[in-house]
């Protein structure tokens, strides 16, 4: 059944205390991975995901939050935050990666989280490898809309040979405070409602990602990935890997998401064979960012 849950206010303070980082050789990557703080040993191991354009800072509120119940870590995908491109970077081989991680960080299955792209990468991993994972989390995955929509068109445009470069090229020209408030609409349900803290951490991040060489052609392998995925015949679908998840799922949909429309959740409900449903009707594209309570509410609810 699919529930409303009221809106507690603005992200926590937490959302801009980052966690502690090092280095995990993966698959021929050296990924920046980042662990919840403080969370005891004997805790059950989680995995968080993040989406295109993110990293495993989308993550810092929730961690906190949940470092009572398990522990976690959050990486880098390959070609975002402090992890470099070092070959494709799709939807695919992002999951192949996470899988190598699982099995060299953790000894028994992970409560899986993801966000946007990372949820369907979680998808992806939780039909290939059901061993590996112990229940999902999926916060606004990107999983194919039959609807166009403004961000599908961009999808496209960024996809496409060329014009993806040119479009990404033009959008860095653009002075950053416009491309910062730009960002902010367009991933939050209310940007005014953000800590002045939390907003500060994440506008550092997005002046730090200019910098990454690599940044464009990510982006452009990502949204290609993800562009194909919902062209891909129904029987090899993202629709069909959520049939084969065997876990407890649960997903959360932003009633104000500007990048994967709402109105897709009781499809995504249907398709998976054990799924609870939280719609958040003030959340963002982030609600794991902007209301980090009630999704580690709706996790603690999923594992009881």
């Amino acid at each position: 059944m699919e529930s409303y849950a009221g809106v507690t206010g603005a992200a926590v303070s937490l959302g801009a205390q980052e966690w502690p980082a090092r280095t995990v050789p993966v698959a021929g990557v050296e990924l920046h991975v980042r662990d919840v703080p403080d969370a005891a040993v004997d805790l059950p191991p989680a995995l968080f995901v993040h989406g295109l354009g993110g990293s495993s800072l989308n993550w810092t509120a929730l961690g906190w939050l949940l470092n009572d119940t398990v522990r976690g870590i959050a990486p880098d995908l390959p070609g975002f935050g402090r992890t470099p491109l070092t070959g494709a970077a799709g939807i695919n081989e992002q999951a192949d990666v996470l899988i190598q991680l699982i099995e060299r960080e953790f000894d028994q299955p992970a409560h899986v989280f993801g966000n946007s792209m990372g949820g369907a990468v979680s998808v992806v991993l939780a039909a290939r490898r059901p061993d590996l994972v112990a229940s999902l989390t999926l916060i606004s995955p990107a999983l194919p809309h039959p609807r166009a929509s403004a961000s599908a068109l961009w999808f496209a445009a960024v996809a496409t040979p060329r014009l993806g470069q040119v479009v990404l090229e033009r959008t860095r020209r653009l002075p950053f405070d416009r491309r910062f408030k730009a960002s902010l609409a367009m991933v939050f349900g209310d940007p005014r409602s953000l800590p002045p803290e939390v907003r500060a951490a994440y506008e550092a991040e997005l002046r730090r990602r200019d910098t990454d060489p690599w940044g464009m052609q990510a982006t452009v392998t990502a949204a290609r990935s993800i562009l194909r995925s919902s062209v891909t015949p129904p029987r090899r679908s993202l629709w069909a890997d959520a049939a084969r998840v065997e876990c407890p799922v649960q997903l959360i949909y932003g009633g104000r998401d500007r990048l994967v429309d709402a109105r897709i959740r009781m499809k995504a409900q249907r398709s998976f064979p054990n799924a609870r449903l939280l719609y958040l009707p003030k959340s963002g594209h982030v609600a794991q960012m902007e209301h980090p309570e009630e999704v580690e509410k709706a996790f603690r609810q999923l594992i009881a």
